[in-house]
């Protein structure tokens, strides 16, 4: 059987899952996301409770959804913390959700396997070089929206820009990281 890259290998999982229903692939899938899901929710204010509620409502949403994934429009973890931070945004809509000032660390996993940590370092390294040739208000931008998660109309009222002048922006500044990043981790 070839090598897979992490992320090729993790979408094989999520095609296998949409085709097939195939348990494994997604018991795979599972084990990868379930702990950086679990990091991501606690990373912004779930109780650890609420954060494994939300990563297996996530983790549901792939099983059901996994026919609309489309490796040619994005990376499989983008479009899985994209379910993600829909989930997020319509939870606090709901008063189920319960934010609460927490030690992140105690959603991370305590041990990471030494593949996991050296692509994670990897990416990391790649990722800020990148985002250091950018302008700073592009990455302030694309911070507003990926790390902090908020909305492109919440950013262009934050920022006193136009809603089209941000998306284009986002748009253009993601494709350029694409450009310059590894498809995959």
């Amino acid at each position: 059987m070839p090598e897979f890259r992490p992320a090729t290998r993790l979408a094989v999982c999520i095609e296998a899952v949409a085709v097939s229903r195939d348990r494994t692939a997604f018991t795979v899938l599972f084990r990868y996301y379930t702990p950086r899901l679990k990091t991501y929710f606690g990373r912004r204010g779930l109780t650890p409770t609420a954060a494994d509620d939300l990563a297996q409502e996530t983790m549901l949403r792939l099983w059901d959804k996994a026919h609309y994934f489309d490796p040619e429009k994005g990376h499989p973890s983008a479009w899985v913390f994209t379910i993600a931070r829909n989930l997020l945004v319509s939870g606090f809509r709901k008063p189920r959700l319960r934010v609460v000032d927490a030690d992140v660390s105690a959603f991370e996993d305590p041990n990471p396997r030494p593949d996991e940590q050296l692509a994670m370092n990897e990416s990391d390294v790649e990722l800020r070089q990148a985002m250091s040739a950018l302008p700073e208000m592009l990455v302030d931008l694309l911070e507003a929206s990926v790390l902090d998660g908020k909305s492109h109309q919440q950013i262009a009222q934050q920022q006193n820009l136009p809603l089209g002048t941000v998306k284009s922006h986002l748009r253009r500044t993601l494709k350029r990281l694409r450009l310059v990043l590894p498809q995959e981790p």
